[in-house]
């Protein structure tokens, strides 16, 4: 969500409502400022109005890595459009070329970018399993495409393709 603040867009990254035990109920957000990128805690009395900004939503396809930038391309008019990293988070461990996002604007500043529910990466890296340890449900450590390391069965080689989870980073199948 995103909504005008002190005349700034901010996204609201984090919301908890707060009930002192002496004092009336409030609401403490932590907002990040678009214009600035900078992260502040504020609080909300139950009285106060919020102006709340649209956000528009476009599907866009991840084209290439440019520097510390990542960009993605519309694949209805071929726009591209530049995000950089500190956006990205820790979904930039499962981008692979022409993987489908959700990138969300406000003002034509990007506020987010969201994942498909889960991606298919190839396996670079994987030890071998050691026999006799299937007894239970033995994981290894397995390092994928895009550079990131996960848990893993047993039976998983290099090259293979496996289904991992984009919001816990955990693996689901193979593909």
């Amino acid at each position: 969500m995103a909504i005008n603040y002190n005349g700034d867009v901010c996204v609201v990254l984090d919301v908890e409502h707060r009930t002192p035990g002496n004092l009336r109920a409030f609401v403490q957000a932590t907002l990040r400022n678009l214009r600035t990128g900078k992260s502040s805690e504020v609080r909300f009395g139950s009285t106060e109005r919020i102006e709340t900004v649209t956000l528009v939503s476009k599907k866009m396809d991840f084209s290439y890595k440019d520097g510390e930038d990542y960009v993605f391309l519309d694949p209805e008019t071929y726009e591209t459009v530049t995000v950089p990293a500190e956006i990205l988070g820790d979904a930039k461990n499962y981008l692979t070329e022409n993987t489908q996002v959700t990138i969300k604007f406000a003002d034509d500043k990007i506020v987010s970018v969201e994942l498909p529910p889960s991606v298919v990466l190839k396996v670079v890296e994987a030890p071998e399993g050691v026999r006799g340890d299937s007894a239970t449900n033995v994981q290894k450590p397995v390092k994928l495409e895009t550079g990131i390391t996960i848990q893993a069965p047993l039976f998983i080689k290099p090259g293979e393709l496996v289904k991992i989870d984009t919001r816990t980073g955990e693996y689901i199948e193979r593909a």
